[in-house]
Parts: structure tokens; sequence; C-alpha cells
């Protein structure tokens, strides 16, 4: 076992991925001789050559519609857009290309592609670098959306994205890339996509979160009541949705508070909470809760962390559920 952060158990999994398979490749602005902004990719292109590791110029659509290609065409790529934000020029080759050519070859071309994209707030970037778009992937057919919490799933969904014959948006949040470390299998190891994982069991009430938020949620949880039993849900998986583990908790807790940074109207926190109405009806005690970012765009550097979700905000939510 290795004890890692969130980027060591990023770059390992990529390090063994092209080991193992040439296919492999990765692609983005300064992933390579610079090891990308955060230095995830760090002395990767030391070690596989500027063929294997490439630096693009900025241009996000490029970087997109050459990855497809890519795809299309034997390899695996891997491109790294450097912010969330940036997605928005390379929208349309996602959307519009890279998810539906299944479809509209009737299988007979898929897209093994994976894109990184660091996500969320709380490390005082300027505008364009802090924003959570999981819900507008999430909404679109044909792609796959996942953001793990730890190290260990990092490194074991990465792998699961990277040999997956679909495109993976893979959402690396940014916040805890350095937050805390965990003990990672030096070995290779899968982490499947779609399945959610239970962090604490209870019988009171089910929080649901995903990405950094999780800690937030644990903090949270370390300061209410002993007698409040809570149930801890990391989705990990933004899309496909693992509703069996929802509805199994929510039908045993009959109360549910949902937490995410992404604005509130429309988030993926809506859609959860349409789920479980659907299938725990009859089970609910309370209203679903969302504690979410504001209908805002994210604020500067003075009033970013009065935007996320902190643990006296998801505190005083899961006390508001609990209470009716």
């Amino acid at each position: 076992m290795a004890n890692l952060t969130l980027v060591q158990a990023i770059n390992l999994a990529l390090t063994q991925e092209m080991e193992a398979d040439s296919r492999v490749i990765l692609l983005g602005e300064d992933v390579g001789k610079n090891g990308g902004v955060f230095r995830v990719t760090e002395g990767l292109q030391a070690r596989f050559g500027a063929d294997r590791v490439v630096d693009t110029p900025l241009a996000e659509s490029g970087i997109m519609g050459s990855a497809i290609g890519l795809a299309m065409g034997g390899l695996r790529p891997v491109p790294e857009i450097q912010f969330e934000g940036f997605l928005g020029p390379a929208y349309d080759q996602l959307t519009n290309h890279a998810a539906r050519y299944r479809t509209r070859s009737r299988g007979a071309v898929t897209i093994p592609m994976t894109v990184r994209v660091p996500v969320g707030g709380g490390i005082h970037a300027p505008e364009l670098h802090s924003d959570s778009p999981e819900a507008i992937y999430a909404h679109t057919p044909g792609l796959k959306v996942v953001m793990p919490s730890t190290p260990y799933d990092a490194k074991g969904m990465l792998i699961s994205a990277i040999r997956d014959p679909d495109p993976v948006i893979y959402f690396e949040p940014k916040r805890i890339y350095r937050a805390f470390r965990e003990e990672v299998p030096e070995d290779e190891y899968t982490v499947p996509i779609g399945k959610a994982k239970i962090v604490e069991e209870g019988t009171d009430l089910t929080v649901i979160s995903w990405g950094a938020t999780v800690l937030q949620c644990i903090e949270a949880m370390d300061n209410l009541p002993e007698d409040l039993s809570i149930e801890l849900i990391d989705m990990r998986t933004i899309y496909p949705i693992d509703v069996d583990t929802i509805v199994e908790s929510v039908s045993k807790t009959g109360r549910c508070v949902i937490v995410h940074e992404a604005p509130r109207t429309c988030g993926f926190g809506a859609e959860l909470a349409t789920l479980i109405q659907e299938h725990c009806f009859l089970h609910l005690e309370a209203p679903v809760q969302r504690v979410a970012g504001f209908d805002t765009v994210m604020p500067y550097y003075k009033l970013e962390l009065d935007y996320l979700p902190d643990a006296k905000r998801i505190a005083a939510g899961v006390m508001e559920c609990a209470a009716y």
C-alpha cells in the first residue's frame, strides 16, 4: 500500500494504464513539460515521450476534436481540460459528436475517451475556474460522468474510465487534490462506474453527496447529536445513477438531505430528489432537503467560501429534515 493524495493516485493510475496499454495517450494544455497546472501529469512526458503526452495549443475545441478522432482511430486518449469553465468551447465536440457516435453509427464506432477535468471551488481561483457543471453533462445521453472524492476511488475509477468503450467525463475536485492522504494499492484495481459508496451506515436520515462536499458532510456529521444515526452516500458516479443504493437507503431512513456545490436550481440534486419522490414516496417522513451553492455566478475570493456548502450549513439542513 502507498499513502497517496488524490493527485498522486491519479498520476499512478495514468502511469500504470500507459505502461499496460500503448493505446493510452494524454493531451492537453501544459500536461507535458510542466505536468499540468496542478502537476497531476508530472513526470509522464519524461517517462513516455512527447508522442504519448502531448502539449497542445490553447484550444479546447481542438483538444476535444483531436481526442475524438484519435479514439475513432483505435487509441484511448485522455484529454485534459485545464479548468471546468473551459469546457464551454469543447461543448459542441462533446455533446454533438463524442456522445452520439455509438448511436449515429449503430454501434459500429465507439469513443473510448476519458476527459479529465479539475472541477469545483475552494482554491480562490478567478472566474471560469471554480464551477460545478456535472448536471449539464449528466443530462447528455451518451456520456458517463464520474467524480471521486478519495484517492482510492480516484485511482480505481480512472482505470475503469480509461478502459470503458464510451466517453467518460472524469471530474477531479481540485479543492481536495492534496487535502488528505489515503492508503491506495500499488497494484492495479478498478472501482466500477455506476456504483455509489456507503461511507457511513445509519438508520435515521440519509445524506447524499459527491466530490469535495463529501468531506464537509463528514465534518458536519461529527458535530451532530450522537443519537442521530446518519447514513452517508458518496455517489462517485453522477451518471449512470445508482438508483438502487439510494432507494434502499432512503426507504430505510425515511429522510434525505442532498449536498452539492453547484447552484441549487436544476442542480443534480434536483434529479435525485425526484427519483426519491418517485421510488420512496410512501417511506418519506419529511421533504427531501437540498444544501447547495446559490443561484449566482461563483463569487470571487472574499465570498467564495460563503457560497460553498460548509459543515455548518449541512448540519442545519440535516437538523431541519430530522425535526420535520
